[in-house]
Order: C-alpha cells, then structure tokens, then sequence
C-alpha cells in the first residue's frame, strides 16, 4: 500500500514533513511560511541538558511545536502520540497507514540506514513521514533526502526507539480532519511574528533568546580557564555542530526565517517587513562566519587570528543585532493590528 504523497526536500525536517503533510492534503504552504507560522526561530543554551556530555545549545523550539502550532492556526485537527511499547507503536503506525493517512515522526539520525556514515550521529529530534508499506518495508519521506527512500519493519522500530538524549518514544502525529481549516490570513501571520518576538526577548530566564546567546558568550570566555584547552574545544564543537549540521542550525533557520518575512511582507502588505528580511539574512551571515572562525580555532589554524574572547565578542554583536530586530519587528506587527 502506497499513498499517492508528493515528496519534497526542504531545509530542515519538521517544516518539509509539516509542508508536505498539508499538500497531501491540497494545503499549499512553503517552507519558509510553515515555518513562520510556526514561530520557529530560536535560541537557548542549557547546561541542565547535555548531549555527548557537554550542554546543549539550540537553535530550535522543541520537536513538534511547529506542527501544532501550525495546525493550530489553521484550525485543523491532528493527533499525536508516544508509546512505551514498541509493537504497539508500530501497530498503531500500521492502522493510520492502512486508513490512507500519512504519518509524521521523530525518529533517531544515529541509525539511518540511508544516511551516509559521516552524518550519523546521536540526534533524536530528525522528523521523517511514513506514507506506505510494502510486506514488510515501508516507504519513507525525509524532507532532507532528495528521494524516498525505505526501511524495514526492524530499522523502523530501532530510530523510532533509539536511546539517548531526548529519546523519540515512538512519536508520531498526523492531521485527522480539514474540514473547519481556515484560510491563511494577516492576523495568523500577525500573531506568529509576536509570538516569535517574545520567545526571543520575553523569556525571564537568562539561557533563551536573546539573553541566552549572551549567556553562552560568557560561558565561553571561561571555558579554556575551566575545562582546559581539550574539552574547551570539544564545547565548541558542539556548539558549531548544533548551528550548522544540526536540524538546519543557527544560520540556515535565520535565512528561512528571512524568507518567511519577504513572503509575509506580500501577504500582510507590509513593505517595510522586505527591510527586516534583509537584516535577518545579513544576522545569518554573521552566525556563519562565526561557525567559521570557531570552526578554525577548534582545528587550530591560524591559532593567534581568533580566541575564545573573539568569538564571544561575536556572539555579542548577534545578540545586540538580534534584539534590535526583533524589538522593530515586535512594535511594527504590534502598530499593525
């Protein structure tokens, strides 16, 4: 049994399985606009949380959010799960296909039988959708995969339950009725922007938004004196996988956002919305070429050009530029009620 899903690849995985989910349905939404109705673009840095032993920094709300925050915007009906047993897990994922309906969910990267070795690592947030079933092979849509691909009933079950950090537990979701589904409007966009603005400069809590990549800047100029030059290395290794492999990463996630404003701009009528997008593309460049420069200081070239002070200075000016924008963004959307 085949669905008849068109597969798309897109930028990052939530957003392609979300866009692709709702065109199997007639919905047309691009990328760029589920992700920002999504509210999609973040930042936090947490200690309390580690991966590989070292904390966590992320550049994405958690897995899941943009879907319901989506559907939800468009009034339409979805459900969602987690399991505890596997064979249940599976059976329950047999039961949706065999009713006609995709199916969206986390699974572990570590695994992937399709993904080449080099870019298997232990990374349980990857979101993929099922959409049919063969015996016991079922076909696959990965939005970071240029074609569908398949896994076996075995490999299936082993991402869905892979262990770790964040483990997956057999999530899975899928919409269940359009029927009442609204259409796109200013006031859905609107309220996504604000929303996003206030995750970024509203959170009290110093490891999330924009205090949160001030919070790591400091954290890193104490890293050599703290964990010595070794394990200061691998911390900013991590952070440099985190923002430029990792579910898109820093940059990338600033450049689609960038490009849901200029949509966003035709939509709402906001000309002035074009100038924010362009500031956020020119944010995105800053983020790589911090990825640069970190990625030279971690493999020691050119060892006296950067320190562990510059980059944080870096990261500073992200944070000031990030702040000024969405300050401007939050007033005009507020102006524009």
């Amino acid at each position: 049994m085949q669905l008849n899903f068109i597969h798309k690849p897109s930028g990052h995985c939530e957003n392609g399985v979300v866009s692709n989910l709702l065109r199997f349905y007639g919905i047309e939404l691009s990328e760029a606009m589920v992700f920002g109705l999504g509210s999609g673009l973040f930042f936090a840095h947490m200690p309390f949380i580690r991966l590989h032993g070292m904390a966590v920094t992320s550049f994405r709300p958690l897995p899941g959010e943009i879907f319901s925050r989506v559907v939800m915007l468009l009034n339409i009906k979805m459900k969602k799960f987690k399991f505890r047993d596997k064979e249940l897990a599976m059976k329950a994922l047999d039961d949706v296909l065999l009713k006609g309906t995709p199916v969206g969910m986390l699974v572990g990267v570590y695994h992937l039988p399709y993904f080449p070795k080099e870019y298997r690592f232990h990374f349980n947030a990857h979101n993929i959708c099922v959409i049919g079933k063969e015996d016991n092979v079922y076909t696959v849509s990965d939005p970071v995969v240029v074609e569908k691909c398949t896994l076996t009933y075995d490999e299936l079950k082993l991402v869905r339950f892979a262990n770790g950090t964040y483990p997956p537990k057999g999530r899975m979701y899928y919409i269940t009725d359009i029927s009442s589904k609204k259409t796109l409007d200013r006031e859905a966009i609107r309220r996504s922007i604000l929303r996003n603005c206030s995750r970024m400069l509203r959170i009290p809590i110093p490891m999330f938004g924009v205090k949160g990549i001030r919070y790591l800047a400091g954290r890193m100029r104490k890293w050599e004196k703290r964990l010595g030059s070794k394990k200061a290395a691998l911390n900013l290794a991590q952070v440099i996988r985190m923002n430029e492999e990792i579910g898109t990463g820093g940059a990338g996630f600033r450049f689609i956002y960038a490009a849901f404003l200029q949509e966003a701009s035709d939509l709402m009528n906001e000309p002035v919305l074009r100038e924010f997008s362009k500031e956020m593309t020119s944010i995105g460049d800053m983020w790589r070429d911090f990825s640069y420069n970190a990625a030279r200081l971690f493999k020691k070239r050119d060892p006296e050009s950067i320190t562990y002070d510059e980059l944080a200075d870096k990261l500073i000016l992200i944070a000031d530029r990030e702040e000024q924008l969405f300050t401007g963004l939050e007033k005009l959307m507020k102006d524009a009620k």
